[in-house]
């Protein structure tokens, strides 16, 4: 048990702390209410935005991974149950169809000073979120066991395939690669990646009209199985967090991994012997000898609520830009690549910065690409087990998505 007087110390320091963070802010009143996704970097910056509280002004935050499913509901109501909606490229997009978040322009006029032009996401000239931190998948790779196999470091799919064999051939590992392939979300993301880097489109040029059923989405689920002979049997119960797990306990030699989670990896808390100093980041992998690396481009940021007062909507708006603050990232450089002005990359940031000077391209805001990657998300599943051709598997997301659409009057 500590002393007394130590307590009492601590007691008073934190008091003082939480003050001095108070007045930073500068907000009088207010409810700040967040909603995010649950990762580190996210983590960070509610922690820090709620370092606002003090007299009239409570913070809360739910980082959830429920996040997309819980924000139209929760922000349709009238107040909306939070304040703020951190997002994506694609999970702003319903609450822009459903009109739930409201123009920035006079909050970043009014308390946006430290704000950089570039972290401004606009839709037809209105602000309509402020990005904080930039985010693509791109290679994890244990150099000793690829030096160990005579394997350069992988430039494409082809080569990690050829990798992954030579690996297990020498019998240095069983399984040495691993990839977000559980269904859901995840799974639909990987097969969104991996398009992108055929450099074919989504869509019609013009309309919803899916137009995926081609060569392109052949190759994309020929490669994303014929890369699961050589991860765990259990491939389809992984998520990110758990290919993060198996890398870091030494069992994976190579996974095309989130650069949000660069800063975990190289912390190396619960990680094996030698995983973290023969780790090396790299620019995502191409597919089917294209140049375009096969993944998709992220940024991520904080709306503002619409249906909630005014003083919420300050307090909030000033809350999150504490949370995001220059200080906060020079404080913290290494959890993520952050668009914060001062911001100066580390090593935690060499693959996503790679990944898009490569060419990257962002992924898709049309207001149908959620009804897609939700098709996807429940019909692929059958495919990546084995118990459906690809042809079929391609039809079933047409059908699903085509369906979707047409309820949603997109065609």
């Amino acid at each position: 048990m500590k002393p007394f007087f130590m307590l009492a110390v601590s007691t008073v320091a934190l008091t003082l702390g939480a003050s001095a963070a108070y007045a930073e802010c500068g907000i009088e009143a207010g409810s700040v209410r967040i909603l995010s996704n649950d990762f580190e970097a996210l983590r960070l910056v509610n922690t820090t935005a709620e370092e606002c509280a003090g007299g009239a002004v409570t913070v809360t935050a739910n980082a959830t991974a429920e996040h997309k499913n819980l924000q139209v509901p929760a922000l349709s109501i009238n107040p909306a149950e939070y304040t703020v909606a951190v997002v994506a490229n694609n999970s702003i997009v319903p609450l822009l169809n459903a009109d739930l978040i409201r123009p920035l322009d006079d909050l970043v006029a009014e308390y946006g000073a430290s704000l950089q032009p570039n972290q401004l996401i606009k839709i037809d000239g209105k602000t309509v979120a402020v990005a904080f931190m930039g985010n693509a998948q791109h290679l994890f790779y244990r150099k000793d066991i690829l030096d160990q196999a005579g394997i350069a470091e992988p430039k494409s799919y082809e080569d990690i395939l050829a990798a992954a064999k030579a690996i297990k051939d020498a019998g240095i590992l069983e399984y040495p690669l691993a990839a977000s392939d559980k269904p859901g979300w995840d799974l639909a993301a990987e097969f969104v990646n991996a398009y992108l880097g055929t450099g074919g489109e989504f869509f019609a040029p013009g309309s919803a009209e899916l137009a995926i059923d081609n060569e392109n989405g052949l190759e994309v689920l020929k490669t994303m199985k014929a890369l699961t002979a050589y991860m765990d049997p259990d491939y389809l119960t992984f998520d990110a967090n758990g290919i993060q797990a198996e890398y870091k306990a030494g069992k994976v030699a190579m996974m095309v991994q989130w650069g949000s989670l660069a800063g975990d990896m190289l912390k190396g808390e619960g990680a094996a012997e030698g995983v973290v100093e023969n780790t090396v980041m790299a620019g995502a992998p191409t597919i089917g000898g294209g140049s375009v690396p096969a993944v998709a481009l992220w940024w991520d940021g904080f709306t503002i609520a619409k249906n909630i007062s005014d003083e919420d909507a300050a307090a909030s708006f000033q809350a999150m830009v504490h949370g995001i603050s220059p200080e906060m990232v020079a404080a913290n450089p290494t959890v993520a690549t952050w668009l914060v002005s001062g911001y100066e990359p580390g090593p935690n940031a060499v693959g996503v910065i790679a990944t898009a000077n490569a060419g990257a391209r962002a992924y898709p805001m049309q207001p149908y690409m959620g009804l897609l990657h939700t098709a996807l998300s429940s019909e692929l599943a059958e495919y990546m087990a084995g118990t459906e051709d690809a042809a079929q598997a391609l039809a079933d997301v047409k059908a699903a998505y085509d369906t979707a659409a047409k309820e949603g009057g997109y065609l």
